[in-house]
């Protein structure tokens, strides 16, 4: 089952670092925080967003955004220093990855396409089914997946204390007030994550006024009235303004799914089949599609919503099937590279 099993593996030890606060040594104290940042810079929210919820052990701020993006970046987080959290979340690709199943250490290969990290700071969970409820928990599955990264994150805080020139421990104790440690590598990492933030697509600033209609298109103006309308029903699982609605959504891809989806964590037959719906921000960049990175082409996805899916017994009941012409076809496409966020995809933060 690969990965689909993760979950019951290192479920308890997840759960253990969060409820004792993250991997503390025996006897050592409650970790010292700093005070929440007066201004954080790196956390660049769009027009009229709100400030995505934190937790209280770990406030945004600057400093431990910087500390996690080195440890993102950083390919020791791998057992054979083959493979960083960027191998399969790029950031040109909308921090997604370019494989249907993206190999990890020694080639293995799991069962699930790399999703986008796009907006992961308002998401309520994560994976695929949604068993992992926050950012810092999720940091564990890719660490400690045997066909991921396949490490365990005390070995790796203790190589990368060692490494004096990267001076990790440093910044650990500037940022979190402790030593690096499992606890600071699954929040700095998280912190990193939080800031993946996509608002400033033409779609958003048409929305703002920015671009007149003219500017945004009529083709592409078109394709957001097409997206509206109840016979296609894409905004009922993919509405603004982060294109998805947290939910989940059985889309009639095959039947029986040889992936169970959110089944594995609620044991409700009634969710086999059924997976997260994602974010269409950056759709044109986070190629391929679907949990299984089965289709190549927004072409191959918009075939499969117009010929209403495979018919499984819990697929969504939105999904009846519609026709376009040529001209309708041209116009959604359009529309949905015009959730392509340029300015994000090429931000300097990512460098």
């Amino acid at each position: 089952m690969g990965r689909l099993m993760l979950w019951a593996g290192f479920a308890a030890c997840v759960f253990a670092a969060a409820a004792f606060g993250g991997c503390l040594p025996q006897g050592s104290e409650s970790p010292v925080l700093p005070p929440p940042p007066v201004q954080a810079d790196q956390l660049v929210l769009p027009e009229g967003w709100p400030m995505p919820d934190q937790p209280q052990d770990n406030v945004f701020t600057d400093g431990r955004w910087a500390l996690g993006k080195l440890l993102f970046f950083d390919p020791r987080l791998s057992r054979d220093a083959s493979i960083s959290c960027a191998t399969c979340h790029q950031p040109e690709l909308a921090f997604a990855a370019p494989e249907a199943i993206s190999p990890g250490v020694d080639g293995l290969l799991g069962t699930r396409n790399a999703p986008t990290l796009v907006g992961a700071a308002y998401a309520p969970y994560f994976m695929s089914e949604g068993g992992v409820p926050s950012l810092e928990l999720q940091v564990f599955a890719p660490v400690e997946s045997h066909v991921e990264m396949d490490d365990n994150l005390t070995h790796i805080a203790e190589e990368l204390a060692a490494d004096n020139a990267a001076d990790y421990n440093a910044l650990s104790l500037e940022h979190y007030g402790r030593p690096l440690d499992p606890f600071v590598i699954i929040r700095a990492i998280a912190t990193f994550e939080r800031s993946l933030i996509s608002g400033n697509a033409p779609f958003d600033r048409w929305q703002r006024g920015e671009l007149t209609d003219s500017e945004f298109g009529p083709e592409a103006e078109q394709g957001w009235v097409l997206f509206n309308d109840p016979e296609l029903a894409c905004i009922s699982c993919h509405s603004p303004p982060h294109f998805t609605t947290h939910g989940f959504a059985n889309n009639g891809l095959e039947n029986p799914y040889i992936d169970a989806g959110r089944f594995l964590t609620t044991g409700n037959p009634a969710d086999s089949g059924v997976f997260k719906i994602p974010t269409l921000r950056n759709i044109a960049q986070s190629a391929p599609y679907m949990h299984d990175g089965r289709f190549t082409t927004l072409d191959q996805v918009l075939d499969h919503y117009i010929a209403g899916g495979v018919g499984h017994p819990h697929q969504a009941a939105q999904l009846e099937g519609f026709e376009l012409n040529s001209t309708e076809r041209q116009a959604l496409l359009t529309f949905l590279i015009a959730l392509s966020d340029e300015e994000f995809l090429n931000d300097s933060r990512w460098e």
